[in-house]
């Protein structure tokens, strides 16, 4: 299927590995030309002339940390014409209600809620005077079926998921489209981490606290990163023009709902 996005310029955040590589390698495939943003300038960069050699399209790097103005500007400036962004950051840690402080919470907001926020607001007027555009934020499972430890991640990430739930609905009419991409337990460095701290909570062997994991998701495995990308090029198409405002779930079935 050609999904019409050839020459067009992405904005893809945290892309150096993990899910938003995976949603650069994909857009890369369809001839898309990327920004890609991450903190470590030295991955970043070695995923950067990866994707150039497999892809043969324009790739720009901007390290640095994107929750600043000053990076946020920098990556903006570096895009130009501005027609898909692709939000992501990390999730925070772990933890129980009251491991948390104010601080805790508003370094949360910055990271899930307040900064792709803040790149919709300064994308989202030149792609409605375009006629065209497309934003995806990868958010979590968690914001459809909260995970108790998370609950950083909860709140932040239900907090950008109300502010796309209306605004995606007053673009629209202009062409452009938000949507959410709600990822379960995919084979990231995210995954190491969670499963690192089952194995040393219990006291068992990383690959067992894995297969525990996997034996709870009814496709007995973790996601990759190469479906998520596909997934996410999709709703970036030209095909996808009429999907707005959706949360939609890639977990393996793990989340158990009807709706």
């Amino acid at each position: 299927m050609d999904l019409g996005i050839s020459g067009k310029t992405a904005i893809v955040c945290a892309s150096s590995k993990g899910l938003g590589r995976g949603c650069a390698e994909a857009l890369a495939a369809e001839g898309v030309n990327l920004v890609l943003n991450a903190r470590g300038a030295e991955a970043l960069e070695a995923t950067a002339e990866a994707i150039r050699a497999a892809h043969g399209v324009t790739v720009t790097t901007v390290a640095g940390d994107i929750t600043t103005e000053e990076v946020r500007g920098e990556v903006l400036e570096a895009a130009g014409d501005v027609e898909i962004l692709v939000n992501n950051a990390g999730g925070p840690p772990p933890g129980l209600w009251n491991d948390w402080d104010r601080d805790d919470f508003i370094a949360a907001f910055d990271a899930n809620m307040l900064t792709p926020i803040a790149l919709m607001q300064a994308v989202l007027p030149g792609m409605i005077d375009r006629g065209w555009g497309r934003v995806v934020n990868i958010t979590s499972g968690s914001v459809k079926a909260p995970v108790p430890q998370l609950g950083l991640s909860n709140t932040a990430r239900t907090g950008l998921t109300g502010f796309v739930a209306g605004t995606s609905r007053q673009v629209a009419w202009a062409g452009v489209t938000i949507n959410n991409l709600l990822p379960g337990i995919h084979a990231t460095d995210r995954a190491v981490m969670l499963d690192s701290g089952v194995s040393k909570a219990e006291g068992i062997p990383i690959d067992e606290a894995r297969k525990n994991r996997e034996a709870t998701i009814p496709a007995h495995r973790y996601g990759t990163t190469e479906e998520f990308g596909a997934a996410c090029a999709f709703l970036c198409s030209k095909h996808a023009g009429f999907i707005v405002g959706q949360n939609i779930v890639l977990d393996g079935g793990a989340i158990n709902a009807t709706i």
